[in-house]
């Protein structure tokens, strides 16, 4: 399998150039995969979009990139919501041609340094008039250009390979005077490095929750021979074992990192599950909407200015005053909050069911086995049991055990905490009747056979038992939600789990480090790794959203693909970054 054709576009416009480029894709199987980089500082609609397959796909047009997997995978489209100048330096990617279309009055050219810095040798670039400091930079960054003959003499406008350029403003020069359109080669005499070699394309993953399942299906899909090892007789067993999880972004002020993360990987989801046959038919839940509750006024006040200040579409979010809360809860709630329409709840074991049946053949399960030892052997991982016996062996290894990642040499050092969660279960006439789900400082969820699912706590001991306490401390938070609610009186039930959190609740998702072999190190690329040896850790509570992203990105990496992520996103999710501030600290 050889790797796709990489195509930048530094405005998407109406999507012309894409569409035309995905056409011929499809007109020709044997090209192999296109993977199409979008800036859109000004994206369509998904009314505006054609072609079905991608409408379905559309993402709501916030912030960032979104990554879009077409005719099953053969085709990626990263569109990347923003302005070139803040969305060229977050790429990281090897790019094979370069659509650089004109650019409108006022707004300042693409860098000709920034395209350089992505080009292999060879890359192809087509500029739309460019002006004469911008075609010189493009020269001086080691593009040879020729000026393209005119084909689109009496063509009509929408039609010319530039018809998506940013329109032109009044009082601009006549096209007759623009500039001519310009082609280019990249060869210079320092490109980029050559790409690394194909991986042998054969991996162990260890633990079968949402983070291991999502793996398997992501490395499957990618033509991976995958080795799947957990410790219980079937999968979604501890942390995924819960019987909802919910899913929704988290927003704040200032747009911080964690925002932004749970955006990306929240809307990758919702696309991937879409793929997978969608929530409620291919795994069970339900995009029902989640209502999250304002903890107060002055609550309520940020809320709502979260909202207005960044003018998110109402298909993402939208604030609700007290009176409307009140109306779509069914009851009364004194200081409105966020509705996410797109949001909800899903079982995990049958999602991570439906993860697995999507492998198909190129999935070996290994279930009722433990790997307590790693040992690398002649370029292999070796994956050992209790008692010493070889369970497998592969020169990849995937650890998506959570907290239990702390019982293998090479993955104690991670900071990882188990953090117990008991969630209880009520009977649907105790509490009054709920179409979506609803949270504040807990969470409660449509009944589903026969079951209401509230909680959960956050608790720092390893007790695996139900007990009072933490079941009176869910009823206690239930009841400040919805006050008509029976507590008093309810049986103990529900679920104990523990879900793995790193100091920052955000994931690792990427390559080892090798603690003791670190030593002065000053940036993320200075950590030392395992070679060949990789984590999906730390889910916490967002295991149902962090899941489809983390493995996208991680398979990225082993494939030497673009991130699904803008550089300093993927950054913050490096399970080197502890090591990185532990160094700096003490250097």
């Amino acid at each position: 399998m050889s790797g796709p054709h990489v195509v930048l576009d530094t405005d998407f416009g109406r999507g012309g150039q894409f569409f035309r480029l995905w056409t011929e894709w499809q007109a020709a199987p044997a090209r192999g995969a296109l993977h199409y980089l979008a800036i859109a500082p000004r994206p369509p609609a998904a009314a505006d979009i054609a072609p079905a397959q991608l409408r379905a796909l559309w993402p709501p047009l916030v912030p960032g990139l979104h990554r879009i997997l077409l005719d099953d995978g053969r085709v990626t489209l990263d569109l990347m919501i923003g302005s070139a100048e803040a969305l060229l330096p977050q790429i990281e990617a090897r790019v094979d041609a370069f659509h650089v279309p004109a650019v409108a009055a006022g707004v300042p050219a693409i860098p000709a340094r920034a395209l350089a810095r992505l080009a292999v040798q060879g890359a192809t670039l087509w500029a739309g008039a460019p002006d004469e400091a911008q075609a010189w930079a493009l020269r001086a960054a080691g593009f040879a250009c020729e000026v393209v003959p005119d084909p689109t003499a009496g063509m009509a406008a929408a039609t010319r390979p530039d018809a998506d350029a940013a329109p032109a403003t009044a009082g601009a020069a006549p096209e007759a005077t623009a500039p001519p359109d310009l082609r280019g080669v990249y060869a210079s005499r320092k490109p980029q490095a050559a790409a690394p070699a194909a991986p042998e394309r054969r991996a162990i993953v260890v633990g079968a929750g949402v983070a291991g399942s999502a793996a398997c299906e992501r490395l499957c899909a990618h033509g991976w021979d995958v080795t799947l090892i957990e410790r219980h007789a079937e999968p979604a067993q501890e942390a995924s074992g819960n019987l909802a999880g919910i899913f929704m972004p988290l927003l704040s002020k200032d747009d911080n990192i964690p925002t932004r993360l749970s955006r990306a990987a929240f809307l990758f989801a919702l696309r991937q599950w879409v793929r997978l046959g969608g929530v409620g038919r291919a795994f069970a839940g339900a995009s029902c909407g989640v209502l999250q509750l304002a903890r107060d006024a002055g609550h309520a006040a940020v809320q709502r200015e979260v909202v207005e200040a960044w003018n998110y579409p109402t298909e993402y979010v939208r604030w609700l005053d007290a009176a409307a809360a009140s109306a779509r809860l069914g009851s009364t709630t004194p200081h409105g909050g966020w509705l996410f329409e797109q949001g909800g709840w899903a079982r995990p074991s049958s999602l991570c069911a439906a993860l697995l049946d999507a492998c198909g053949a190129r999935l070996r399960r290994v279930f009722l086995a433990e790997a307590l030892d790693l040992r690398r052997v002649d370029g292999r991982w070796q994956v050992r049991d209790a008692a010493g016996a070889l369970v497998a062996e592969a020169p990849t290894v995937v650890l998506a055990t959570g907290a239990g990642a702390r019982a293998l040499a090479q993955s104690a050092p991670l900071p990882l905490q188990a953090l117990r969660g008991q969630v209880t279960h009520l009977a649907p006439e105790r509490v009054p009747a709920q179409s979506l789900v609803v949270c504040r400082e807990a969470y409660i969820t449509p009944p589903f056979e026969g079951v209401i699912c509230a909680g959960a706590t956050y608790d720092d001991d390893a007790d695996p038992a139900l007990r009072a306490a933490s079941q009176q401390e869910n009823m206690a938070r239930l009841a400040e939600i919805l006050p008509a609610v029976r507590v008093a009186d309810a049986p103990l039930a529900g679920r104990v789990g523990f879900r793995c959190a790193a100091p920052d609740r955000l994931p690792l998702a990427g390559a080892l480090p090798d603690y003791p072999s670190a030593g002065r190190l000053e940036r993320l690329r200075d950590v030392p790794r395992h070679p060949g040896l990789h984590c999906l850790l730390g889910y916490a509570s967002r295991g149902i959203i962090w899941a489809p992203l983390m493995a996208e990105l991680l398979v990225s990496q082993l494939e030497g693909l673009p991130a699904p992520l803008e550089a300093n996103l993927a950054a913050a999710l490096d399970p080197g970054r502890f090591l990185l501030k532990e160094r700096r600290r003490s250097q």
